[in-house]
């Protein structure tokens, strides 16, 4: 594994390699970083994997522009993807990452060759309802500054914890985990703006998609419903749609189903033109 620093607006951000051959571009999910990556990606043979750890998260800087967005994340992806050389490549991700993978597929066909969309959390529309605890744990932080214990208390007992403590818990764990973070401040921003986002593509746009797609969902997940999974699937021609075993019922087997289902989907793309190792 190699690691690069680009520069974007003021922010350093982390550039994560692994493996040699064709190239994928794969993202992590809100809060996330290149080893969530990692985890969902196969280790194959003949593939190269990029992630851009995004502003304020991983190791990646917050940098001062607000507010954070898809957008955002999409453009400094497209910039690291220039950086080392991309010209095509297959665009994927986790949750955000997904997002960012979509937007691309849509604003830039040009460098897109497949896309591959893990647990989606969004479709066209921006601040759907799944992402509201996200927004309740930015309130949490923003009501206590400077005080972790008091914020992720009075986010525990909000009614939207609440609610994915019973539906969701491993949701519930990974939200509760954004309060052990040292920069509160930069993390409600992150959580509310990009809770409170979208794609920025409309569903006449994704409907217009002409490539592969594989879309990956599971059960037991009230952030990333299945149902949005299937949503994205019947929306996009000839889409794959692949139903994994839950993630909050064993994270190992969840795993290894996705990285199965991107591994057989990777295997029967042909080549694009410019596709490859890069220049």
């Amino acid at each position: 594994m190699n690691e690069r620093w680009i520069t974007r607006g003021g922010a350093r951000l982390r550039l994560v390699e692994a493996g040699e051959g064709r190239s994928a571009l794969f993202q992590h999910g809100l809060g996330g970083d290149a080893t969530q990556a990692e985890g969902n990606f196969p280790d194959e043979a003949g593939w190269r994997r990029l992630t851009l750890e995004c502003r304020a998260q991983g190791q990646s800087e917050p940098g001062a522009t607000r507010p954070f967005s898809i957008a955002m994340f999409a453009e400094d992806a497209v910039a690291a993807a220039e950086a080392v050389g991309l010209q095509r490549f297959v665009a994927g991700g986790v949750s955000m990452g997904a997002a960012i993978a979509l937007r691309l597929a849509v604003t830039r066909p040009d460098l897109v060759s497949a896309l591959v969309l893990v647990r989606p959390a969004w479709a066209a529309e921006a601040a759907p309802a799944n992402m509201r605890p996200y927004a309740a744990a930015a309130a949490a932080m923003r009501r206590h500054p400077g005080d972790p214990a008091a914020a992720r208390a009075a986010f525990v007992d909000s009614a939207q914890a609440r609610r994915l403590a019973e539906l969701s818990p491993d949701n519930h764990a990974s939200l509760t985990g954004f309060f052990d973070r040292p920069d509160l401040a930069s993390t409600a921003d992150l959580l509310d703006d990009v809770a409170s986002d979208g794609p920025g593509v409309s569903r006449a746009e994704i409907a217009a998609l002409r490539l592969p797609v594989l879309v990956v969902g599971n059960g037991e997940d009230d952030v990333h419903p299945l149902a949005l999974a299937r949503e994205l699937a019947d929306l996009i021609p000839d889409a794959r749609l692949i139903e994994v075993p839950a993630k909050a019922a064993d994270k190992g087997v969840h795993q290894a189903a996705v990285r199965y289902a991107i591994s057989s989907f990777l295997a029967a793309l042909p080549l694009a033109p410019s596709e490859g190792i890069p220049r």
